[in-house]
């Protein structure tokens, strides 16, 4: 994922379109950025307040196992085992090392 513009960038790309009245077109060219970029900044705006990125959240996978001191017990229990058996005696819903969903 690309690193969104600084803080400061985006408030002066606003503050010349809204205050020193440069046309979006104009603020385009000038500060090399896109106007889809500019209209979204200014929709974010509007609908916000503010022109700040918003949180870099990675994509997650929606981890099965929430309860990680039962998942540790569990595992000393069954380490003698390969990932597919303990898969089928985990209770729950939870992938084997080939990617089925049980």
């Amino acid at each position: 994922m690309a690193k969104p513009y600084s803080y400061d960038f985006r408030q002066k790309v606003i503050q010349a379109i809204n205050l020193d009245g440069l046309k979006k077109s104009e603020a385009s060219e000038l500060f090399n950025i896109s106007r889809n970029t500019i209209n979204l900044w200014l929709q974010r705006l509007a609908e916000t307040g503010d022109v700040m990125a918003l949180p870099n959240q990675p994509p997650g996978n929606g981890h099965k196992i929430t309860d990680w001191d039962k998942f540790r017990s569990f595992a000393k229990a069954n380490g003698d085992k390969t990932q597919v058996e303990m898969a089928q005696l985990w209770e729950g819903d939870i992938s084997d090392a080939f990617g089925e969903l049980r």
